[in-house]
């Protein structure tokens, strides 16, 4: 069908001449056409992170971190913590596409002041005894290998009362409350909070999955459990291993959940702990989530997209969304991984995908 003049104007070459001084002049306007639009990422066929794999060596990290402790005091610092960025998105503070790692350090005798913040966290302990996180009132007591939950909005501080240092991996959805122009930030009135209820209460409360208080109510999106102890979880992974293969791309994988719900534990992140077999090569997937998991226990690789990252106890790496990935245990021995994601947000929006794949290795 020819084209038909519009408000007088023909097609021809007076029309082109037109048109490029169309285009000339639509910045003054601030509007783009989307006709000429040459930026695949607007409307990709699939998703491409700008994040990249990548594996962050504890020791490394750990050795860096403990300068730190002798360089700069808690004062200095209020959170002594090194972030882990991922080169593909740097400079912005993100490990992961929406998702935020990074390694905190609390010295003996320290405190880590009050706050709370509209961005979600929770601590995953790596190292050492005795230190605590005050969560709204409630002191939970901090062991290797335990969660501790400080969700949205929570006043929480950390003290350090042993006399050896305390680790752990702190994760946050920062970089996606930062894009949602969402972010809050509010300094304590004390440095630390008057204990309401006793230590780890609500962990002793909710101690099984299968029997909820009756007579407590809780309207909250996040869980009302502080501490998921790592005494419980090990066991759990023990007794499953005996029974169960579980998954063929995520081995015996278990989600850490609100009770109430049977959700997530944070309406922004997902939290799981998974045990690949002795020797497991798992079957490569794909998802829409991205995810950051740190090495509890092992060692072995992981491939993404074709780049190998090996790991081992503590390491922490990255698998960015849509990426092609299988797990490799290369031990005689169970290796158990950690991991967060951004799951409950790609399903809440009806965005998650998943798919089996061909192995790469």
């Amino acid at each position: 069908m020819p084209r038909t003049s519009i408000d007088g104007i023909a097609p021809g070459p007076a029309a082109a001449i037109d048109a490029e001084q169309y285009y000339a002049g639509l910045d003054s306007f601030n509007v783009e056409p989307l006709w000429r639009n040459t930026d695949p990422r607007l409307l990709p066929a699939e998703p491409k992170s700008r994040a990249v794999p990548h594996v962050w060596r504890y020791q490394e990290v750990r050795a860096q971190l403990m300068t730190a402790g002798r360089l700069i005091s808690a004062e200095e610092a209020e959170r002594r913590v090194l972030m882990l960025i991922n080169p593909g998105l740097a400079p912005e503070v993100e490990t992961a596409n929406n998702l935020y790692a990074g390694i905190q350090l609390v010295l003996p005798g320290e405190i880590a002041p009050m706050h709370k913040h509209a961005a979600a966290a929770f601590r995953f302990v790596i190292e050492g005894s005795g230190a605590y996180t005050a969560v709204d009132g409630e002191r939970a007591h901090m062991r290797p290998g335990d969660i501790v939950l400080t969700p949205s909005w929570a006043w929480h501080d950390h003290g350090n009362f042993s006399d050896e240092p305390m680790v752990w991996m702190d994760g946050l959805d920062l970089p996606l409350i930062k894009k949602l122009e969402a972010n809050f930030f509010v300094n304590g009135p004390e440095r630390a909070q008057d204990e309401l209820r006793p230590a780890n209460s609500t962990e002793r409360l909710y101690a099984t999955s299968r029997l909820n208080p009756a007579w407590q109510t809780w309207d909250k999106p996040y869980s009302p459990v502080i501490n998921y102890p790592w005494s419980q979880t090990e066991q759990l992974l023990k007794t499953a291993l005996d029974d169960w293969s579980g998954s063929p791309t995520d081995g015996v994988i278990f989600e850490f959940t609100n009770p109430n719900s049977g959700g997530p534990i944070m309406p922004t992140m997902g939290a799981y702990i998974q045990a690949l077999p002795a020797r497991m090569h798992t079957q490569a997937h794909q998802h829409t989530s991205s995810a950051i998991y740190h090495v509890v226990r092992g060692r072995g690789r992981t491939v993404v997209d074709g780049t190998v990252l090996d790991w081992s106890e503590h390491d922490t790496f990255t698998v960015p969304g849509w990426s092609v990935h299988e797990h490799i245990n290369t031990e005689n021995e169970p290796a158990i991984l950690f991991s967060h994601t951004d799951i409950p947000v790609l399903k809440a929006l009806g965005f998650y995908w998943e798919r089996a794949c061909p192995r790469q290795a």
